[in-house]
């Protein structure tokens, strides 16, 4: 049945290519684009090159002609790489190709070709690419007025071992432009995040001189502390700084002695509340009670970056700090305050610590800034302003001109050509730089509806989803929040006590509606349920026939999944919040992590400590809220379905079992 479902579209995509329709059906050629796939996966060359030729006249050759080049670009020669961006000028891969080979001359420092080519690359969506840009324009002392601002916010976003952002730091630094402490700090990030190399590269820079205590500060820096007995520089002090950042991530109480009985008095001040943030906020993705005594040791929060004051926000809104709060927003950078989360937030903060006209009416104007449907933020937004969630009007629909335009356009077709046989990542890459706005000539919002329409058809919902959020006059709830299997899903819900808008809340966070979706860590499925999990909840409601592969059977799935989110959110008192913690991350998380103060859940929700589960709760309420008010057509709370959050009355128990 899968296998059908993936051909069967494909003779329509076939009419839409005229002449190619032959070469579209064979099967050989699709066999070779999936298995050489897997070998430029693995870097295998050799496959590569012997699978080539099996994908003449294919529909997707120009993946197989990008995969084979690129697993021997080191080696390529200049004209191999013009060849291939003359013959597939203006597509995707011409220009994912460029940005490959203008990584490579930039770790060669051919910089006459990197300039030439650079200024062809459309996407700019390369970090590197970027640094190595800045660093040219400083050699050449063309360097722009903000030069060090910018190499500082990309230098330290950047993930360990980059060259590009490293290379241009160290050019701006020889040339006086670029501050000592910005590389300090990148080594400190580093050093938060297990990136030795990135440490290593920073300190190449501004201290290459005492790089040699590096290893034992990154694998035993209580031992490099207790060591140390005398400072007898800057450096040195700053190396100390790096060591009570990697104790504090494992240790933070350890880290706050050592800062309370010795470091702290030899440190710069600024030395000290980085190091007194660093244990902060290791100690609030804790949820311990002890943060904010952290916190309140740093005695200017603009020393600390953007992360660590999210986190010292946090932590204060647990406490009912709300001054607290404000002070931490205050200190983020611009851009970060502009954040939905960090807007709405400081509206809290004021509305709670400031009771003047003139802190009300601020709050209310940082409210309206953000009041919309789109987001969990959004939404409280607008229902603090006295609304409530209420679907958009629909868009006038496509018209068949548009859709026709869509159906011909050569990237959306390889695009959904490459999805149907198997090559999703490759597809959904193509499919998102045709559509792409900033793209010369970009999709217009007809232009993205017709595209997402498209997509809808052809039942590949996660590209109608995405595509149609990229629209900014109008927004089509049809796109956006989609309800495949309605009638399945909506019974099976309403049978076991489910709201079926929250059903579809969580599919389409967790695979978009993507029936053989297969997670990182083996989830599967619409409702992406691990096998274990899968095996478990079968034979808890009895379906005794239950094998592992009909997980990707769309009703097996929605009949265990559901089940599942039901004994979840039964287990959790009927929390919707904490159901969908406990669907993303296991039960026992936030068992542990409801232990604490009764919190408003918005609260709650935005101390989660894994990234990934606070985004994916707030946003499977938020879809749930939409999903409702689509389907009932009334006008729906968010704040209603969040409630609060608390530790489980003592004369309940858990479900132990649940896994």
């Amino acid at each position: 049945m899968k296998r059908l479902w993936i051909l069967t579209p494909l003779c329509a995509l076939a009419t839409w290519l005229g002449g190619a329709s032959v070469a579209w059906a064979q099967p050989s050629g699709d066999e070779a684009l999936l298995q050489m796939q897997q070998a430029a996966r693995k870097g295998d060359q050799k496959t590569l090159t012997q699978l080539l030729p099996a994908t003449q006249g294919h529909p997707l050759r120009i993946w197989a002609e990008y995969w084979e080049l690129k697993a021997r670009l080191r080696t390529a020669s200049s004209a191999e790489v013009e060849n291939f961006l003359q013959r597939w000028k203006g597509t995707y891969l011409e220009d994912r190709l460029r940005n490959d080979w203008l990584l490579q001359l930039g770790q060669r420092r051919q910089w006459s070709e990197f300039v030439r080519l650079h200024a062809e690359f459309r996407m700019q969506d390369d970090t590197q690419l970027r640094c190595y840009d800045l660093a040219i324009a400083t050699i050449q002392g063309q360097q722009p007025a903000d030069v060090a601002a910018q190499i500082e916010r990309l230098w330290l976003s950047q993930p360990n071992g980059d060259d590009g952002c490293t290379y241009a730091a160290g050019e701006l630094y020889a040339a006086g432009a670029l501050p000592e402490h910005v590389a300090w700090q990148r080594a400190r990030l580093g050093a938060e995040r297990n990136q030795q190399t990135a440490t290593r590269g920073a300190l190449a820079i501004v201290a290459p001189e005492h790089m040699g205590p590096l290893n034992g500060i990154f694998a035993k820096p209580a031992q490099y502390l207790n060591n140390t007995k005398a400072v007898h520089n800057a450096a040195q002090r700053e190396l100390a700084v790096l060591a009570l950042v990697r104790l504090a991530n494992t240790a933070p109480q350890d880290a706050a002695a050592q800062l309370r009985d010795r470091w702290g008095e030899l440190l710069r001040n600024e030395q000290r509340n980085w190091a007194w943030g660093a244990v902060g906020k290791v100690a609030a993705r804790r949820l311990s009670d002890e943060a904010m005594d952290y916190f309140a040791q740093v005695t200017r929060p603009a020393d600390l970056d953007d992360d660590t004051l999210g986190w010292m926000a946090r932590a204060a809104m647990r406490a009912g700090q709300w001054h607290t709060v404000r002070q931490a927003i205050a200190a983020m950078q611009p851009a970060t305050q502009r954040n939905s989360t960090w807007t709405y937030w400081l509206a809290r903060a004021l509305q709670a610590s400031e009771h003047t006209p003139e802190a009300q009416a601020q709050a209310e104007q940082l409210l309206r800034s953000i009041a919309g449907v789109d987001g969990f933020y959004e939404q409280l937004a607008l229902e603090a302003l006295g609304q409530r969630i209420t679907p958009p009007p629909e868009p006038e629909p496509s018209s068949p001109a548009e859709l026709a335009q869509a159906r011909s356009n050569p990237g959306l077709i390889r695009a959904l050509h490459a999805i149907r046989i198997g090559l999703r990542n490759e597809g959904v890459r193509e499919w998102n730089y045709t559509t792409n706005l900033h793209q010369p000539g970009g999709m217009s919002d007809r232009e993205l509806l017709a595209a997402a329409t498209l997509a809808c058809q052809e039942q590949v919902w996660d590209r109608c989803i995405n595509t149609s959020e990229r629209t900014r006059s109008f927004a089509s709830w049809k796109q956006r929040y989609p309800m495949p299997f309605r009638d399945e899903v909506i019974t099976r819900a309403q049978s076991i006590g489910l709201d079926p808008a929250y059903v579809y809340g969580l599919i389409r966070q967790e695979s978009r509606f993507i029936m053989d979706a297969r997670s990182h860590v083996g989830a599967s499925g619409l409702m992406q349920v691990m096998p274990a999990t899968a095996k478990w909840t079968a034979r808890k409601i009895g379906m005794k026939d239950f094998q592992p592969h009909m997980i990707y059977e769309h009703d097996v799935n929605i009949t265990i999944g559901t089940a599942y989110l039901k004994l979840a959110l039964d287990d959790f008192d009927g929390s919707m919040v904490l159901a969908a913690a406990g669907y993303n991350a296991g039960p026992g998380r936030p068992r542990n992590w409801r232990n604490g103060p009764v919190l408003d859940a918005a609260i709650w929700a935005e101390n989660v400590p894994f990234n990934e589960t606070r985004d994916y709760v707030k946003k499977v309420l938020a879809n749930t809220t939409n999903y409702a008010a689509y389907i009932s057509g009334q006008p729906q709370s968010l704040r209603a379905r969040l409630g609060q959050v608390g530790p489980k009355e003592t004369s309940l128990a858990y479900n132990k079992e649940l896994p």
